[in-house]
């Protein structure tokens, strides 16, 4: 069958791989219509206005085989982040891959907290902080809508490091990004006006790690081993020695930390000190300003 105009490279075919089309895939229902749409249009390259539009064009066996790849892997549980490399994030698509968290909505709360304090912030060119970056997306949304803002980045993984540069110049944002755990990497820094943070939080013996999306993600991001507070504890601890003087610290936690880590702020020096519940009405996220610095 001749390729038609606008057809993407390997489709068409012969005759005899014409059974195969964009119909009849979805009409195999093992997986939801959405996901089939969104592996078909990674494979093919095409939008899924294409796939509307050539729903009965006979579809190429090499692209065919990489469906049923993709869809073996999907029906086994991987992540649909990692199968198709991509996830949406404050309105922009990350790169995504195994070995960094997959970007979720409930942590635009967070994003969304930071730049309402950057709106306050009298500095010219305000310094942020974003410690374990992963993907970078808190790190590059927040420098994306704050082009003045000077941020900087940390992360202990150079392949987390990889992809969020990736991302960064993908997007066009403009971070600096540091190798090492937490705190580590930033000897010589000036102090920053805020610092976010969505540390490894789940407790070691949570059954979620064993479910969903989390089977497929770094453990390390995911969890400390522990109760799931260690990270939480120490970067509230240590974040005064690296903030200005009204400086704010905002971190991500667990359904069920809010009180814990409100504890880790006031312990720490900090006032005004409260948590934001998500969408869910689950307290997300909890911050203080910093009064005064450490004895």
């Amino acid at each position: 069958m001749k390729t038609q105009k606008g057809d993407p490279p390997g489709l068409g075919g012969s005759r005899a791989q014409a059974a195969a089309t964009v119909r009849g895939l979805l009409a195999d229902g093992r997986l939801p219509r959405l996901e089939t749409q969104m592996l078909l249009q990674h494979v093919l390259g095409v939008p899924r206005a294409w796939l509307i539009a050539h729903d009965t064009d006979p579809l190429d066996a090499a692209h065919v085989r990489r469906f049923e790849a993709l869809q073996a892997q999907r029906l086994q549980g991987e992540p649909m982040a990692y199968l198709v490399g991509l996830r949406e994030f404050m309105g922009h698509c990350f790169n995504v891959r195994p070995g960094v968290l997959i970007p979720r909505p409930e942590t635009e709360l967070l994003v969304e907290t930071a730049l309402a304090e950057l709106a306050s912030c009298a500095d010219e060119r305000p310094r942020v902080l974003d410690l374990g970056t992963g993907s970078g997306a808190i790190a590059v949304s927040v420098a994306l809508a704050r082009p003045d803002a000077e941020v900087v980045a940390t992360d202990l993984s150079d392949e987390a490091l990889g992809v969020a540069r990736g991302n960064a110049q993908a997007l066009g944002a403009r971070v600096e990004f540091l190798r090492g755990n937490w705190f580590q990497p930033l000897a010589g820094q000036a102090p920053f006006d805020l610092i976010v943070s969505n540390p490894p939080y789940i407790r070691n013996d949570d059954p979620h790690l064993v479910q969903g999306d989390l089977r497929f993600e770094p453990a390390a991001a995911l969890t400390d081993g522990a109760d799931g507070l260690d990270a939480l504890a120490h970067i509230a601890a240590r974040a005064p020695q690296w903030l200005a003087p009204g400086g704010v610290l905002w971190m991500e936690h667990g359904y069920d930390q809010s009180a814990d880590v409100r504890r880790f702020l006031l312990e720490a020096g900090f006032e005004q000190v409260r948590s934001l519940s998500d969408l869910a009405g689950i307290e997300r996220i909890s911050g203080g300003k910093l009064r005064r610095r450490p004895e």
